[in-house]
């Protein structure tokens, strides 16, 4: 593929998913849509890309994607567990290959000492299993969302090019 460093994220993926016919779903909470928006910025991201869920609350966290209390109460909207059971209940709400997920503190207030503003994770839920990752931006809120935008996009790359575990 030969990409460019101005090759953006979103047009790398959608020629993935294109010439290995895979489908892609996304959950987003503090990123609002925008993983998604971004993903359907490419023309023809219809054949791969089956839509996202924007759950900001706990109660969409759960009734929508299917993540458990326990986890919500006892880890928080923003932890590994809860990015990871969000990507795998878009991956089943959707029916997609791969779902990714992204939850986080973008601010400028919510922040706490364990976790400060500019706290995400990105979780990703494949075939082949889940990971996370774990993110700590120095931006304001806008920055902050784009720049999990960002995370959530390489994570999906890396997957696709063979790059994870």
């Amino acid at each position: 593929m030969n990409p460019t460093p101005s090759t953006p994220l979103e047009l790398l993926i959608g020629r993935h998913l294109s010439k290995n016919p895979l489908t892609l779903a996304t959950a987003e909470s503090c990123t609002g849509g925008l993983v998604a928006s971004r993903i359907t910025d490419v023309a023809g991201s219809s054949a791969y890309f089956l839509g996202g869920i924007v759950a900001y609350s706990y109660e969409a966290k759960a009734s929508l994607l299917g993540v458990s209390w326990d986890t919500l109460n006892g880890k928080g909207a923003v932890s590994k567990e809860t990015v990871i059971e969000m990507a795998q209940g878009a991956r089943k709400a959707l029916g997609a290959d791969i779902a990714v997920s992204v939850s986080g503190i973008a601010g400028p207030g919510g922040g706490t000492p364990d976790k400060p503003v500019g706290t995400v994770w990105v979780g990703l839920a494949t075939p082949s299993g889940e990971e996370a990752r774990h993110f700590v931006w120095d931006g304001d809120r806008v920055r902050n969302k784009y720049l999990s935008s960002e995370a959530a996009l390489q994570f999906i790359l890396d997957h696709l090019e063979g790059k994870l575990g």
